[in-house]
């Protein structure tokens, strides 16, 4: 199932690039399937590791969560407890960037795009039962995805799906880099939130974006255009000794 959220209207903090439409696709995994029985099973393990984390957490306990029997639960997921939990992070992802499509979708501006982003973002990590519990009591099995090479593969993956929405204003490659940093700050809070700074507060955030985010943004898009001008003057300009 997939779903698209498209916006072309120029914003008061640039407007999106000319000639181009640019278009901020989300692909849904069938999250919000309730009848599902692989969701069931992904509802239950959420439930689970809110109440007891990985560790405690066993195939029968997920399984009686669900209410599903643990025969059912193996057929659906052959490898067990670790193709569960694979299925949760991709589900959660899922259900995150589908909450991010419509919330992002409605930015005016490329101010109004970061901050919507970065608090939704913000506001459903922080309030996600199960990542609060393991932060608190199994730091170590979250953690290692936001360190070293698995937090490059964390931010690539956040980053494409994050693009798209910042293509409307910026180059590809600039949306990407600005994509990634906003994935950062958001994963730095989230990880450990620093005091003076609520993510999860539209002004705070915003104050935060005007402040570091959005002028280095803005910085990239000047050097590109700066490149892109000197480029054409280098390819119009006469070789030396021509005739003018």
């Amino acid at each position: 199932m997939g779903a698209a959220v498209t916006r072309t209207e120029p914003g008061p903090t640039g407007a999106p690039l000319e000639g181009r439409e640019r278009q901020a696709v989300v692909r849904h995994l069938g999250a919000d399937d309730r009848s599902s029985t692989r969701v069931r099973i992904v509802d239950g393990a959420l439930r689970c590791l809110a109440r007891q984390g990985i560790a405690k957490t066993t195939v029968d306990d997920i399984a009686r969560a669900a209410g599903l029997s643990r025969a059912t639960v193996y057929r659906t997921f052959p490898r067990g407890k670790d193709g569960i939990l694979g299925a949760v992070v991709e589900t959660e992802v899922a259900r995150l960037f589908s909450a991010l499509a419509v919330a992002m979708g409605e930015a005016g501006d490329l101010e109004d795009l970061l901050v919507t982003g970065m608090v939704e973002s913000a506001r459903r990590l922080s309030s996600h039962e199960a990542l609060r519990y393991l932060l608190l009591h199994e730091p170590g099995a979250v953690l290692p995805y936001l360190t070293f090479s698995n937090l490059d593969r964390v931010l690539l993956a956040a980053g494409d799906l994050a693009a798209p929405f910042f293509g409307r204003w910026l180059e590809p490659e600039q949306a990407s880099r600005a994509a990634e940093w906003a994935v950062r700050i958001v994963m730095a809070y989230c990880a450990n939130p620093a005091p003076g700074t609520d993510l999860t507060d539209p002004g705070e955030t915003r104050a935060l974006v005007r402040t570091f985010v959005l002028p280095g943004i803005l910085a990239l898009r000047v050097e590109s255009e700066r490149s892109m001008s000197t480029s054409t003057r280098s390819i119009t300009r006469p070789p030396k000794g021509a005739p003018s």
